[in-house]
Formats: C-alpha cells, structure tokens, sequence
C-alpha cells in the first residue's frame, strides 16, 4: 500500500493460540461483507510460552508458531488479498519478553555473555552497575535468602524452581555449590521485591519481565524489524500500529527511520491530553484514537449530571478532586514503583545532593501535564513540568533548575532522554493504573486519554475537534473499543444515562450500599456502577474484575501487597448481590430503566464514530452490544456464527429491532462502513437542528458535496422529559439529489422550497434514535 491509499475502516482482530491465523483467515469474508476493508491484527511475531496478546515478543525474526507460523502467516496475507482486505499489524519496538530466558534467543545470550554477548547492545541495560539483577526469587521477609538454598544446577542451567538459566563457559564443575556457580554468572538471580528499587534494565512500565530494547541503534532496529519489514516489502502487510512510541528513547528519530522503510499506513499508540497534538516531525498518519473516544462518548454525557454526582461522592468518601488524586498517584509510583527508573536518572546529575536530586527527580516526573515532551520538539511542555514541580515543592526548585540546565543543555543527550521516557511511565502508571480506579466519582470519564475532570464534551466542542481532525489529521485512527479500554464502548454508553438521572442512581445506590457495601468507598461506588453498566454480568466475570480494580488503586489491596482479608470480602461480595433475591431484582430493575437510553446512546456513539474523520476502528465483536470491562474480560472469544447470521438477514433486507440481539448495531455499523467504501467522505460539516429540542441533536455531513449526513441522538431521557422532538428539524445541505435514509431505506420528503430539505426529527427517528442519509442523484 502506498502512502497515498489508507484503509478507509479497519477491524481489530485479537490473535491468539485460540484463535490463530487460520481462524482469522476463515472470517475475512464476513470482515469484508461488513464493510471494513483493512483487517488490524495484534502483534504476530513468536511471543512468550502461553501468551494471549503477543506484546511479549521472544523472537521478533519469525512468525509465531503458536499463531500457525510462517505457513499460517502467508495463508491469512493470501485469503486477505482473496477478499481485497488489507492487512495492518501492531508492532511492539519497546520491549521484548524475558519471563522464560529460554525462550528468548537473544536473553539467553545476553545472560550467557554479558557484555560481550552480540545482544547485548539490543536492551537496555546499566553495565556499570554490576550483574545483571533477575528478579525471581521468592520473597518471605528475608530478601530472597531462604530461595537461594532452592538454587540447583541441572543440564548445563542454573534453576529456581521451572526458571532456567544460562551458565558461562567455565564456571561450573562437578560438585560446585549452586550459590557459588550463580555467583560466577554475568547475573544474579534476587528476590522478586527488589525489582522496583534495584532493578538495573529499563524495563516495560513496572513490568519487569519485559525488557526494554534500544531501538534508537538503527542495527538493533534492523534485527528486531527485518521480518515485520519484509512482510511490508512483499505486499503482505499494507500499514503499521506502533505500541507505546513513548517508551522508546527518540521516538521522532524511530518514526523517521521507520518510514523511510515502510510507505504504508502508520498510526502511533500515543495518548494525547486534551488539546494536544502530535510533533510536526512525526512522519505518521495520526494516533490509534483514544483522542477521538474521549469526544464522542463525552459528547453524550449530561453536563447537568456533574454538581449531584460529585457531591454524592464527596459525602460517600470518595475523592472528588482529580488533579489531587492523579498528582497523590504519580507521586507515589514514582517514588516507589518507578524507584529503580529515578536512581538511574540521579545518577547521571553531578554535583547534587543524591537524596534531594531523588526528590526532586521524582517531583519533576509527577509533574507534566502530558504524557511526555520530545526535546528539542515542544520546549514549552517540559518548561510548564519543571515551572510546576517547583511550585509544588519550593524547597527543590534549586535542584531542579539544575536538572533543567542539564537536560536543556543536551537535549539529546542521556539525562534528558531518560526523563523524557520515565515521565510517561509514570503518567501511565499513576494516572491509567492507578488513579482512574480511585477516582470513582463517575466512571464512564474514566479511559485511557480520557478526562474525568472534564464532564462530557458540549457539542460545540466535538465539532471544533472533528473540524480540526479532518483539517490536520484526515487519516487518523479512531476508535471506541480497544483491548486496553478500562471499559467497552455499550458498557460507557449505559453509564452515560446516569448523568440524566443522578439522583435517581444516587438513591439506588445509597440503597444498595445500605443493605451490601464494600468496605472501601471508591471500590463500592466503582462496583455498582460496573454493575448497572455491564449487567448481566456473572459472578466470575465481576469478581475479577473487581480484584483487579482494587490492586490497581492500591488502597485496601494491591498486587504486591495483597490483603486477604479485603480481597476475600471482595469474592464473597460479587456472589452475594447476584444471589440476593431482592437486591438482585432492584439492580435488574434499575438496569431496566437505563437500558432503552443506553442503547440509543451506543447506536449514537457507533454511527458518529464510523462516519467521523479519521479511520475508524472496530473493535472485535462490538458490531453487536458489548458490554466488556477491562482485559483479559474484553479478550474473550468471538461468537462470528452468530453475527455471520444476522449479517445474512441484513443483507436481505431486514430493518431489525432496537432490542437485546444487537442486531440494530450490526445494522448501523455495515450501513456507515458501506457509505465510507462507496463514498469519498473528504470534508466535514457541522449541522445544527432548530426548534425546541435542537440541543438532543448531533449532526454533520460528510464528502465533498456534502451527500452523507450522520444524525444521532443525545441525552434521550432529558429528550422525552421534555415531550420529545416536536417540531424540532435539520436543515439539510443544499444540492441536486433526493435524500434516503439507508437505515430505513425511507425517503426524507422535499421541503422548504428552493432545493432545501428540512427534516422533521420526530418523523425522522421515529424508528431508530440515529439516522444516516445519504443523497441519491
């Protein structure tokens, strides 16, 4: 694919030992009878033992096996090419997996060698500071003494337990103690507590079994994308996803080259603030969309919802300043959590107090604004970090103006680097993993590259971004669903409805919490929200998802200091309100009131997402409802006989109802992909309805001659309070044409004289709570 076609719509396709390549290649006709004409594939390079995503590559020089290997790679490029679909693959340039050192060739060798191994300039790793530290060992109060007696050597490998690891040449012999032969390696094999503070490899966030890889050496680039490249050059794959560019040293620099060898599509997994873009310099087509979720599900959200809302969970103990929650959040995952990445960084500043260059280190990574800043590139976002750090903490402004003539001095250079690369670490950590389950007040805000502190997005607004994307970023990737949303699209469209009935929902809970709260107040508010946006939801589903939720706030529980005690009631708790006869039956009632506008929001957001600028992403499976949390919950296999099924009535003829099949979404969904595969949609519109109910419209056209006219639904509860649409209408475009609404397949009558058509809203979604139109000559 060249750099002048893009996929028009892609579908994201999770690949796993469950569903491997020929799976994907046995549903590629009903991808392209759904209307996409891209498929968006997770990672297929050879990844770890058992992995179910394929972000832990072990060897980036194969297909995986696991997957159906080279055999199955090429079978799925060729069924793809059968059914004109292009191919775009998510890559993973940041890291590599070393959670099974055998399965990995080039860690393997690494620990084998050291320094003199010939990978060992491909991770990133401190030399100076001794061995490499493993962190592997069990842990029981004694730093990993007791698991050190448990070492013993066996077929040429030093083992703990399943782990195996490499010996150097000469350093064992018959009857040599274990300990000693360790103590010969080029590794040291340590408690697994230590890795947060000591660890001395840069690795994947705080994940210490992935290793960072030193991408920014274009040798070590070629070994780790020779095979994904040659997938490129030989037609096989048409555009690139690239994973986490924030991790990596210079992520312009890495674009640049990467672009010079692909002139494809290529989209970024950059999470943007709001009104942040990305760097000039960046030769990409855009971001993976998390940008555009945040405006269309906030554009459905009622404003008039915050005041209640937020004063229900300041009285219930839940925090309800954000900016104070996240800052709490970053500060202590980089104080704790990120304590190796910080004494990495001090130690390259000279002439400062070691302990107060640490504070003030830390400060400055809790301190941006953005996820990170890209020296020389965007000065004045890390001048706002600094200027911000030192306003929290006067007592190190002095430090820090020296770390800031440092870094400034040599943007390029080590120290303003690997700043720049913590920094958004511990955005990630502190603010997606940590501060999004704490701060609880209303949740549906609460995504990757979200705003919670921002309730909803007015209409205005949307617009502004959509008009700003089609100007500057027409070939973006949007998205709604993604495998590392906290929460899917249906379940956020549901929550949206409590915004219109706060004091209806307050009351429920209140209720509700009376008769079976949890005993932590952001955890109690967060699950029964869960519950009425994911409902039904079954006792495994929930209870895990709710054990993951705390460890993740790390309030009563985390995930390396469990609390048993909490967690049992977090188990006990997940069966007692499903069994419960009368709590049960209140939340289904409550969920009842919820779901008819839950589903007129969600048939909004799918029809304003698809026919949005930009190129949209379909999540797998939520061309029906879905009401997934966070992964491995939103991994789940695909039932694609059910939705070939359904497809096959559409494609009859069938106009389906609003009901609990989703077949009505099935039916937005492959009507807006059609109209982007038979339309040129260049430009952008916006439309606004007139008369009493204008404000519960959301319109724009789309194409040159302004010939595709999405309309949506907003705040229908608010809608039918008021007595419904009534005489509220939508000016159309003016032009030759008479205008159908494909979803329907009815005429929208002349009217207005001189060409004009004003469409009566009432008449208009009278059967579905969206509309798309197009002009027919």
């Amino acid at each position: 694919m060249s750099a002048h076609i893009r996929p028009a719509a892609t579908y994201r396709l999770q690949l796993r030992p469950g569903f491997t390549f020929d799976d994907a290649a046995d549903v590629t006709d009903y991808l392209a009878r759904l209307g996409v004409d891209a498929v968006y594939a997770s990672p297929m390079l050879a990844a770890a033992p058992g992995s179910t995503h394929g972000y832990d590559v072990v060897d980036p020089t194969r297909a995986s096996p696991a997957l159906g290997g080279e055999r199955g790679r090429t079978a799925l490029a060729e069924r793809l090419r059968e059914q004109h679909l292009r191919l775009v693959l998510d890559i993973v340039p940041n890291h590599m997996s070393v959670a099974d050192p055998a399965a990995n060739p080039w860690w393997w060798d690494v620990l084998r060698h050291g320094r003199d191994s010939r990978y060992a300039r491909c991770f990133d790793i401190d030399w100076s500071s001794g061995p490499i530290l493993v962190p592997v060992l069990a842990d029981d109060g004694d730093d990993g003494a007791a698991a050190l007696g448990e070492l013993t050597v066996a077929d040429g490998c030093l083992t703990y337990y399943e782990h195996r690891f490499p010996l150097a040449e000469g350093t064992y012999g018959a009857g040599d103690n274990p300990l000693e032969v360790m103590e010969r390696q080029h590794y040291r094999l340590v408690a697994w507590r230590r890795q947060d503070a000591e660890l001395n490899y840069r690795r994947f966030f705080d994940v210490a079994t992935l290793a960072a890889v030193r991408v920014e050496d274009p040798a070590v680039l070629e070994a780790t994308h020779g095979e994904v490249l040659r997938w490129v050059a030989n037609g096989d794959v048409h555009g690139l996803r690239v994973d986490h560019p924030d991790g990596l040293s210079d992520p312009g620099g890495y674009l640049r080259r990467l672009r010079d060898r692909c002139d494809g599509w290529i989209v970024v997994e950059k999470i943007l603030a709001p009104g942040e873009d990305l760097p000039a310099s960046w030769p990409v087509d855009g971001t993976t969309g998390y940008d555009a979720l945040r405006e269309v599900c906030g554009v459905f959200v009622d404003p008039a919802g915050e005041e209640p809302l937020t004063a229900f969970a300041a009285a219930a103990g839940v925090p309800t300043d954000f900016e104070r929650v996240e800052t709490e959040c970053r500060r202590s995952v980089a104080t704790t959590t990120l304590a190796a990445e910080v004494r990495r960084i001090t130690a390259l500043l000279r002439g400062v107090d070691v302990g107060r260059a640490r504070e003030a280190v830390a400060e400055l990574l809790t301190a941006f604004d953005v996820y990170r800043s890209y020296l020389p590139e965007g000065e004045d976002v890390w001048v706002r970090a600094v200027d911000r750090a030192a306003q929290r903490r006067p007592d190190l402004a002095e430090v820090l103006e020296h770390i800031d003539a440092e870094a400034r001095a040599d943007v390029r250079g080590e120290l303003a680097r690997r700043i720049q690369q913590t920094s958004g670490m511990v955005v990630a950590k502190g603010t997606e993993d940590t501060a999004l389950y704490r701060f609880t007040r209303f949740v549906a805000l609460n995504e990757v590259g979200g705003a919670p502190e921002r309730f909803g997005v007015p209409v205005a607004d949307f617009h502004a971004a959509a008009e700003h994307r089609e100007a500057v970023w027409p070939h973006t990737m949007t998205a709604l669903s993604t495998h590392d949303t906290k929460r899917s699209e249906d379940v956020r469209a549901r929550l949206a409805v409590l915004s219109e009935i706060p004091d209806e929902f307050t009351a429920a809970v209140r209720d509700w919490t009376a008769r079976a709260g949890l005993g932590e107040p952001t955890l109690n508010l967060l699950a029964w929200q869960t519950l009425v946006g994911a409902w039904p939801i079954g006792a495994d589903r929930l209870r895990g998802y709710l054990l993951k939720a705390a460890r993740e706030a790390k309030l009563r529980t985390s995930w390396v200091a469990p609390d048993a005690g909490f967690e049992r009631e977090i188990d006990d708790w997940a069966e007692r309100v499903l069994t419960e006869p009368d709590l049960a039956g209140g939340i289904a009632a409550f969920v009842d009131r919820v779901r008819g506008p839950g589903w007129s929001n969600a048939l909004g957001q799918k029809l304003v997402h698809l026919l949005s600028p930009g190129v949209p992403d379909v999540y797998q499976g939520t061309e029906l409802w879905d009401r997934s949390l966070v992964d491995p919950d939103n991994r789940r296999p695909v039932d694609y006989g059910e939705r070939r099924r359904l497809l096959e009535r559409l494609e009859s003829g069938w106009h389906p109802p609003v009901d609990d099949t989703g077949a009505v979404k099935l039916h937005v969904v492959r009507q807006a992909l059609l109209a982007r595969r038979r339309r040129d949609l260049a430009g952008y519109r916006p439309l606004r309805a007139v008369g009493p109910a204008a404000d519960h419209c959301l319109a724009f056209a789309r194409g040159s001659a302004r010939d595709v006219v999405a309309v949506a639904t907003r705040l229908p509860v608010g809608l039918r309070r008021a007595g419904g649409w009534r005489e509220t209408a939508l000016p159309l475009p003016w032009g030759r044409g008479d205008w159908v609404d494909v979803l329907t397949d009815r005429p929208v009558p002349p009217s207005g004289g001189g060409g004009l058509t004003v469409a009566g809203l009432a008449s208009l979604l009278d059967r579905y709570p969206v509309a798309l139109l197009v002009r027919r000559d």
